[in-house]
């Protein structure tokens, strides 16, 4: 079995390519860093460190290999032959990527084979700007292709993987860190064809839900918990957490979200409730060494309209649940950092 893994990042490497190693596919990374291309194919593997505030263990994926990206025709002869293809190249680079996939595309029409893409980005709606993207690129002829073979999959990533240390890195370029958290739901209602059996991923119905948790939950919590350390002079986000008075803003922002997502998906608060208490104990890892910088950069795309703070404040002020502290985070993040001055972020709601 071929898995293709477009963007050998953090995610790709520290997360999907677990994934797939471990249920005996093969997997080739697309990335446009030749040193990572050239070490994935040297080696054909790369350690994988799991690290918690318990344990800490060591895991090598095989069976791998890598295509540069600006190989287009290696790519899209990967696409044309994968069994399986994922993104996790982050939103903005998503653009960058479609020539290949279009390509890749037109060449696997030939066959009629169904093709499905899972995609790792943290976006509402990825699966409909990703189609959109694609239809511009894409001959007419090749939409009725698309519309019924080609399944574009959105998922919700929830494993945490920071950046390498420095040391790490000296040792073997190709190491990644992650959390012991390994499960990654996506849309089964968008995957064409029957889903296959792989273990750790969970096709899961009215995907919406799992959506706005990872986004209004998830990365809001998280991002909150950068903000407010940034502000308090730390480095860590598990300092951060560590911080009484931080925690309990971020504790209490999460909970009016989890209210908020129980009304809007009939799911139990209880449920939720306790799923954001895991996630702020996850948020405390220690050795996964994630630091404030990597967690609330990108200040203007996380604080866009429907992302994680102001949509998580627009899905609690439907129910008229107060967002106050979610609110505080809205007026951290404009403290963050000076990458963009506060008037050029030209916030699109009223908190």
């Amino acid at each position: 079995m071929k898995a293709l893994m477009y963007g050998a990042g953090n995610i790709g490497r520290g997360f999907i390519g677990q994934l797939f190693f471990q249920n005996g596919y093969d997997t080739t990374f697309v990335d446009v860093n030749p040193e990572i291309i050239d070490a994935l194919n040297e080696k054909g593997e790369y350690p994988l460190q799991i690290v918690s505030n318990e344990s800490c263990s060591n895991l090598m994926i095989k069976n791998v290999s890598g295509i540069l990206g600006t190989d287009s025709g290696a790519v899209e002869q990967a696409i044309a032959d994968c069994d399986v293809l994922c993104t996790a190249v982050g939103v903005n680079i998503l653009p960058r990527i479609v020539p290949n996939l279009v390509q890749g595309i037109k060449k696997r029409s030939e066959s009629g084979r169904e093709l499905n893409i899972i995609i790792c980005e943290n976006k509402i709606d990825a699966d409909v700007y990703l189609r959109q993207l694609i239809k511009e690129n894409l001959p007419q002829p090749y939409h009725a292709y698309i519309d019924q073979k080609v399944g574009l999959i959105e998922s919700s990533v929830g494993r945490m993987v920071p950046n390498v240390p420095q040391e790490l890195k000296n040792e073997n370029k190709l190491t990644v860190v992650a959390e012991p958290f390994c499960i990654l739901p996506v849309n089964k209602d968008a995957w064409i064809g029957q889903p296959p059996c792989i273990d750790g991923i969970l096709f899961e119905s009215n995907f919406e839900y799992y959506i706005q948790s990872k986004l209004f939950l998830h990365n809001m919590g998280h991002c909150l918990t950068a903000y407010m350390g940034k502000l308090n002079g730390y480095t860590y986000i598990y300092e951060a957490i560590g911080n009484e008075s931080i925690r309990d803003i971020v504790k209490y922002a999460m909970y009016s979200v989890a209210e908020a997502l129980s009304l809007e998906h009939n799911r139990p608060y209880s449920e939720i409730k306790r799923y954001a208490n895991d996630l702020i104990v996850r948020f405390g890892n220690k050795h996964l060494g994630d630091t404030i910088e990597r967690v609330g950069r990108d200040i203007k795309r996380k604080l866009g309209i429907n992302d994680r703070l102001l949509g998580a404040v627009r899905l609690c002020e439907k129910y008229n649940i107060d967002s106050t502290y979610i609110k505080i985070g809205v007026a951290s993040a404009l403290l963050f950092g000076e990458q963009y001055p506060i008037e050029d972020l030209k916030l699109e709601a009223k908190l």
